[in-house]
């Protein structure tokens, strides 16, 4: 009785989701495609996260700051990153904004990195 209700469920669902984006059909394939590569993105690149933190942390504070407390700050923000990647991969069929800001870490280099809500495309 179970498998035949989600036999039921999972259609229902899946037409809701596309019936939600009806009046974006001609860009939906691009908004997924783009949440997509922006996942894979930040999956490979959260790693940069670490220089990047040292980098501003030593323009801030000083180059022994920089070194050793953006090197922690940026193992933060790697998993953040990172992390954030995989749920943009993992959602991509729901064309939501990036929880990371800036979206590639690559944007803006000399900013730290926030998280935000996600938003709809």
């Amino acid at each position: 009785m179970k498998h035949i209700s989600i036999a039921f469920l999972a259609p229902a669902i899946l037409c809701f989701l596309f019936a939600f984006n009806a009046q974006a059909a001609d860009s939906y394939p691009e908004k997924a495609g783009e949440k997509l590569a922006t996942g894979v993105a930040n999956i490979v690149t959260g790693v940069g996260e670490i220089p990047k933190n040292m980098m501003i942390s030593s323009q801030k504070k000083g180059t022994v700051y920089g070194v050793t407390a953006g090197f922690f700050v940026g193992i933060v923000q790697t998993v953040g990153r990172t992390l954030s990647g995989v749920f943009d991969v993992v959602t991509f069929v729901i064309p939501t904004t990036s929880l990371a800001q800036p979206t590639y870490i690559w944007d803006d280099f000399n900013r730290e990195t926030t998280y935000s809500a996600w938003r709809m495309r």
